[in-house]
């Protein structure tokens, strides 16, 4: 009896586990940079390769950082929204563009259009992983002092925006 008791009670135990995570939100990955200071960087303006912009150089406003690339498909469908919200003029959006040609990021901004205030070119993505990105797109809200507030994972919605990222930013902002 006791030989099975405790196999019974490790099994219970991850099917425990199992079922929790199962009921979880798989757009709401905890990040451990919420609260910290976003990474230093100083990357390249996608249309003017001589000119440079850092995390510094946004000191004293809020802003969203938003990860995207030209062969990402989710980028595309969340394309739509950014441009909504940067029409708005509520917040700048800053693009990151993430591992990319840039003259094929150029070309899609061309196509489908540019809701950023400037796009940063980080090619090789290093940039990326510092701010621990899953994959494209991610949104992060950085406030007045430098410090990443809320990270969206995967395409922003009109919901999301509406409901959690500019109460957030119009909090932060005032």
């Amino acid at each position: 009896m006791k030989r099975t008791a405790l196999p019974l009670l490790g099994a219970g135990v991850l099917v425990a586990f199992m079922a929790a995570g199962l009921t979880r939100n798989p757009r709401e990955v905890p990040s451990p940079l919420i609260g910290k200071a976003a990474p230093a960087f100083t990357l390249p303006v996608l249309d003017q390769p001589g000119r440079t912009l850092s995390v510094q150089d946004m000191r004293g406003k809020v802003w969203l950082l938003n990860v995207w690339a030209s062969w990402c498909v989710a980028c595309r469908l969340e394309h739509p929204v950014v441009l909504d919200a940067a029409r708005t003029g509520a917040v700048p959006i800053y693009g990151l563009n993430y591992k990319d040609a840039p003259a094929d990021a150029q070309r899609w901004l061309a196509r489908f259009g540019n809701p950023y205030a400037l796009s940063l070119s980080d090619r090789d993505g290093l940039v990326g992983i510092d701010f621990g990105v899953y994959g494209v797109p991610e949104t992060f809200v950085i406030d007045k002092q430098g410090v990443i507030r809320h990270k969206v994972i995967g395409p922003l919605t009109p919901e999301t925006l509406r409901d959690t990222v500019m109460p957030l930013v119009r909090k932060l902002d005032g």
